[in-house]
């Protein structure tokens, strides 16, 4: 891998980390409404608004609010929360876990099933098998994420029965060990398979193409003109090649599936930092919010930089561009 494409790629991550910091704070400090009323109520007096906004530094111009604050986020600050009046970073830090385990189950599950079912799809083209699978393909695309899981939800969990309706663990449960994570897994399959459904889609249609293409080539002719089986010119020749622009649609789609995440993260009681981010909205709890977008943008453009270097790995003629 070229080492200058590596640096000139990191050093692309300050200035848009940067920009999206200031993005984020222009936009919720400009939003209507004023943020003192989810501090102090609306039938405080005149002397206890003052001395509200003057302890978060709302009463200082807002120039002087965002320096203030690019201070405190370069020492790894991110502010109190207005409503909990704790730390944002710890608040946030406390739900991460809980996201993590969902969007990564759902990029597990949509990385395995897609590319099976793209498999399945691309040995015979046009055929029974790859027009059911692009039709179904096609429908999970097309449908709405809180839709699906609205769905889901009245089906599977409660008409069903097969899972549980909300949370992350059983009310009240003190499991630990095993019996936790049994518990666990069996809350998080649900939410896990609806935030996984437009993913697989996506992915399946792609590296259905990819394979197609690939097949249609000199060197697979001449692997099955040598005897290979179509097994392996599907996995072995094609496959590899076709994964190369999926990587980097798995990286671009980060941001896509966090925001789905935090969709049925509501719809299902899962206690990640998409509920957070809905309860931070309906209290108007500005530092939360701002930590938030903050927190999920850096990973987004994290992400797609680890996807931009993975590609160039896999493909050096990709350094030299």
């Amino acid at each position: 891998m070229n080492r200058h494409f590596v640096a000139r790629r990191l050093l692309q991550v300050v200035p848009t980390i940067l920009g999206i910091v200031l993005i984020g704070f222009l936009l919720i400090h400009l939003a209507p409404g004023d943020p003192l009323l989810a501090l102090a109520g609306e039938h405080g007096d005149p002397a206890y608004y003052a001395f509200m906004r003057a302890r978060f530094g709302l009463d200082l111009p807002l120039p002087q609010q965002l320096g203030t604050f690019l201070v405190r986020v370069v020492q790894g600050d991110l502010g109190t929360s207005y409503v909990q009046g704790r730390s944002t970073l710890s608040i946030i830090l406390e739900r991460v876990p809980a996201t993590l385990l969902l969007t990564g189950s759902a990029l597990v599950i949509a990385t395995a099933s897609g590319i099976t079912l793209a498999l399945f799809a691309a040995r015979s083209p046009n055929g029974v098998t790859d027009v059911s699978v692009n039709t179904l393909a096609l429908g999970l695309y097309s449908a709405p994420t809180f839709w699906i899981a609205q769905v889901a939800l009245l089906i599977v969990a409660l008409h069903l029965g097969l899972t549980p309706v909300q949370g992350m663990q059983q009310a009240g449960s003190t499991a630990t060990g095993w019996s936790r994570g049994m518990d666990i897994a069996r809350h998080l399959v649900l939410p896990a398979f609806v935030l996984a459904a437009q993913e697989v889609a996506a992915l399946v249609r792609l590296t259905r193409s990819g394979l197609v293409e690939e097949l249609a080539r000199d060197h697979i002719r001449t692997a099955r003109a040598k005897g290979a089986s179509e097994f392996t010119l599907l996995v072995r020749h094609a496959l590899p090649r076709a994964l190369l622009p999926t990587i980097s649609v798995i990286g671009a789609r980060a941001g896509h599936l966090l925001a789905g995440a935090a969709i049925v993260e509501v719809i299902f009681g899962w206690p990640g930092t998409g509920r957070l981010l809905f309860d931070s909205l309906q209290s108007r709890d500005a530092p939360v919010l701002l930590g938030l977008f903050m927190v999920t943008s850096a990973a987004v453009v994290l992400v797609n930089l680890m996807t931009d270097l993975a590609h160039a790995y896999l493909d050096p003629r990709i350094s030299f561009r």
